[in-house]
């Protein structure tokens, strides 16, 4: 049985679409089914034509899904990627994110792992407070956070970022460093490789007693 993987993201001009591409190619090489979905643009047309690579990217990108919460239900593992906006997450994957409100309240997003990734123009432009704003979220979700950490060469040669990918754009904006790419294949394997592992054992309703040796009780505090 293969694992189902959302890649949930947010691109204005294109860095972060970028990333996400790579992530989903990761784990499907892993062997995931993936889902690769844009959250819906909440800017209007005409702030979006006042700049043309926003304007060509999402022209460009037209095509693909947007993404619902549907899709976080179908998965057995998310990866969330969004542009540092001040170091914090765009509003638009904010907005998404807060439509989740039904699915968490039913436990459907509880025991899941989940990674994130981000692009900013400097390298110290808030990459990582981003990705740790991200992990809010998860942890009231009771999402099982997956990151890099620094498990592989690839994750050093993108700059060090255990916490998620962050690709450093810079004037050019394009997001296509290839050591970026490539630590975001990493991190899209990684995430599938561990949910799969995890599908393989003992699935634990919630709210069951957590087992114990010799059918000893456990006792808390």
């Amino acid at each position: 049985m293969s694992t189902k993987v959302a890649v949930i993201y947010y691109s204005a001009t294109g860095s972060v679409h970028a990333l996400a591409q790579a992530v989903a190619d990761g784990a499907a090489s892993a062997g995931s089914e993936v889902r690769l979905r844009r959250v819906a643009e909440l800017a209007p047309d005409s702030a979006i034509d006042q700049n043309p690579p926003w304007r060509r990217h999402a022209d460009a990108t037209a095509s693909i899904a947007e993404a619902s919460v549907d899709d976080l239900a179908w998965a057995d593992a998310f990866a969330f990627g969004t542009p540092t906006r001040f170091g914090a997450p765009a509003a638009q994957l904010k907005h998404f994110l807060d439509q989740t409100s039904e699915l968490w309240r039913k436990g459907g997003l509880a025991d899941k792992p989940v990674t994130a990734f981000t692009s900013a123009f400097n390298r110290h432009g808030g990459n990582e407070a981003t990705i740790l704003s991200l992990a809010n979220v998860f942890y009231h979700w009771g999402a099982l956070i997956v990151p890099p950490g620094f498990t592989d060469p690839t994750v050093y040669a993108a700059g060090g970022n255990p916490y998620g990918t962050s690709a450093v754009t810079g004037p050019t904006g394009d997001g296509t460093d290839t050591a970026a790419l490539e630590a975001a294949r990493y991190q899209g394997r990684r995430l599938a490789r561990i949910a799969t592992r995890l599908l393989a054992g003992t699935h634990v309703t919630a709210g069951n007693a957590p087992a114990t040796e010799a059918g000893t009780t456990l006792q808390t505090a």
